[in-house]
């Protein structure tokens, strides 16, 4: 099929995480013009409830550990409602470039001869610190930051997280570990082997959510707090000494 003879289109649409006053104003575009939307579980009820009354929607859940529908039947789904003449909104949780395999969905468009349009959101792992009064750079503590996912394709390579602990320290980075719940004991007995013990860490679950919950810990402590507070997916990790920038107006923080 040439792009000639597509007679819909399709756009994947950065849902943010979750609030749906931090949506661009392209994003709501994008949404209100849908007449299908394909959904990942992650978009919250308050941004689905801006979609026109007659669009369909179509829950395609994604989420670290739950059972999805495969990524092959999704692609298949938006090249389906593209031919059928559709106006398609590929919908995700936070950015579709960052961890939501939106790359793969556009490469699988592009070599069938559909161009998709891609619209960026705000990813979780900027919204949680900026929810708690923390930014993830700060000329005094870092120099960078480092998106990470804690969880890995199956039969890739494993992080190196003593590695990343080590470039963290030396290059003064912020590390942000997505996916990271279910491996936490692994991930923070790797980062131990670089840095030390009283580094900071929070934890966000359901980032800028009216159920958001959080804890401000050490890097130490951090499986600990997790297990202590029943902090669970979906949650992002922060660690770093931008972590002592977290307001005392944050609700629910812990020592």
């Amino acid at each position: 099929m040439t792009p000639s003879q597509t007679t819909g289109r399709c756009t994947l649409v950065g849902a943010g995480p979750g609030d749906p006053e931090l949506l661009t104003l392209k994003a709501l575009k994008a949404i209100e013009a849908a007449t299908v939307l394909l959904v990942d579980d992650l978009v919250s009820d308050a941004i689905l409830a801006l979609a026109p009354p007659g669009a369909r929607v179509v829950y395609v859940g994604k989420r670290g550990g739950c059972r999805s529908t495969a990524q092959a039947d999704i692609e298949a789904l938006m090249v389906e409602a593209v031919r059928a003449g559709e106006t398609v909104v590929r919908l995700k949780g936070g950015d579709p470039f960052i961890f939501g395999r939106g790359g793969e969905e556009v490469q699988h468009l592009r070599a069938i001869g559909i161009e998709p349009q891609v619209v960026n959101g705000i990813t979780a792992g900027l919204a949680g610190i900026t929810a708690l009064g923390a930014p993830l750079t700060h000329r005094r503590h870092a120099q960078g930051v480092i998106f990470i996912t804690g969880h890995n394709q199956p039969a890739s390579d494993a992080t190196d997280w003593p590695l990343l602990g080590a470039t963290a320290r030396d290059a003064r980075l912020t590390l942000v570990i997505y996916m990271g719940i279910a491996s936490c004991a692994h991930i923070q007995q790797g980062l131990l082997a670089a840095l030390p013990a009283h580094t900071p860490a929070a934890v966000i679950q359901h980032a800028s959510l009216p159920h958001q919950r959080h804890a401000v810990t050490t890097l130490g402590a951090l499986q600990e707090t997790i297990e202590r507070e029943g902090l669970a997916s979906p949650s992002v990790i922060v660690i770093g000494d931008v972590v002592r920038g977290v307001t005392a107006v944050a609700q629910g923080a812990t020592a």
